[in-house]
């Protein structure tokens, strides 16, 4: 293998990309407006809902349930009728609209117990699933404390004391954002590896270099090199300028650590991109083949739920898969501030994974020249 016929098939397969406007404008998403809006979308806590208050007791309590609504949970309550309450429900202006029905203060002090009606929006899932729970505490809460005359709390045998540590405001954001980098990084260099050889076939230049005093492992180094490099480079930026920049993400570990073990897992997931276009004939084929394996590497990986939550053979399997030990790398590194004495059993598994990936991928592509 000559190191100057690998840089300069590598030169050629960075010219090839540049000449095509879809993965560039896929790989720029991928990493500025994905990263972004994965962290910042549908967020798991209650974040500004909609809600309309019918209040037919217009008592100090119903007053107080109504003023005791306000953001960032949800907006400034819109006080309503009746008759307007399935009107808007309907039209999707609320997701919550609440009952207060008559005579609510004085069946309470009686001694009755008074129902309030709550209507949902189910449409919105994300809100509604949790709203509701939290409608139901902030009315109980306040009603308790009416009627005690005063805001009281239980005096617990145990006082329990919460440290929030790597994440102190406990933000999604900062868990969602180098979530998406890690698992563009995977998507990412499969697509671009992939698509370089495939698009050399479907031109036929595959051809003219097999007639050329070049080896199939020249072609295939050339290939992972340069699509890694992108990637690489790419998420660099990603981390630099749109987690940190521009999300206020705080970084605890070092970013070069984490390139570096970045660079392993594209040599693996570079490898695994050229061995899925082997087996594919055409672009959609290889989409096809792409979404059976993307999928799961990025779902069990323990990026998405927790490694520990999954079957045990699950787990298993998935040591086997290079995404698992990025992953574990990437959080180490990147939230708890790991140094390389913590992380180098991962560095190690990338690396055998990536040598075997590599050479299996490369018997395949020798076979599939022959």
């Amino acid at each position: 293998m000559r190191a100057s016929t690998v840089f300069h098939l590598g030169v050629k397969e960075l010219r090839g990309l540049l000449r095509d406007p879809m993965l560039l404008i896929l790989i720029a998403y991928a990493f500025t407006l994905s990263v972004y809006t994965g962290a910042t979308a549908l967020p798991e806590t209650l974040n500004k809902a909609p809600i309309a208050i019918v209040d037919e007791d217009s008592s100090p309590l119903s007053v107080r349930v109504t003023s005791a609504f306000y953001p960032p949970y949800f907006v400034a309550p819109k006080v309503i009728t009746k008759s307007e309450m399935d009107q808007r429900m309907d039209a999707g202006l609320d997701a919550f609209a609440l009952d207060i029905p008559a005579n609510f203060q004085r069946d309470l002090l009686a001694g009755r117990a008074p129902a309030i009606q709550l209507n949902v929006d189910a449409t919105r899932m994300t809100q509604a699933f949790s709203g509701a729970g939290y409608v139901q505490s902030i009315v109980s809460e306040e009603v308790a404390a009416f009627a005690d005359r005063y805001r009281s709390s239980a005096a617990l045998p145990v006082d329990l004391t919460l440290r929030a540590r790597f994440n102190p405001e406990l933000n999604k954001g900062w868990f969602g954002a180098v979530m998406n980098v890690i698992n563009n990084v995977t998507m990412l260099s499969i697509v671009l590896a992939g698509a370089a050889l495939i698009r050399e076939r479907e031109h036929g230049t595959i051809e003219h270099l097999l007639v050329m005093p070049i080896t199939p492992a020249e072609i295939m180094v050339s290939k992972v090199w340069s699509m890694s490099l992108v990637v690489l480079l790419a998420s660099a930026f990603s981390i630099v300028v749109v987690v940190q920049g521009v999300l206020r993400v705080p970084i605890e570990g070092s970013i070069a650590l984490f390139m570096l073990g970045t660079a392993l897992q594209l040599f693996a997931t570079t490898s695994m991109g050229v061995f899925l276009a082997t087996l594919a004939g055409s672009m959609p084929q290889f989409g096809l083949l792409l979404m059976l394996v993307l999928l799961p590497l990025q779902v069990l990986s323990g990026g998405t739920t927790p490694r520990e939550s999954m079957p045990e053979i699950v787990q298993t399997l998935m040591l086997a898969a290079p995404n698992t030990h990025f992953v574990m790398l990437a959080q180490a590194v990147l939230y708890r501030g790991a140094g390389f004495d913590v992380v180098w059993p991962q560095f190690l598994a990338l690396f055998a994974i990536g040598v075997a990936l590599f050479a299996f991928s490369l018997g395949r592509f020798r076979k599939s020249l022959a």
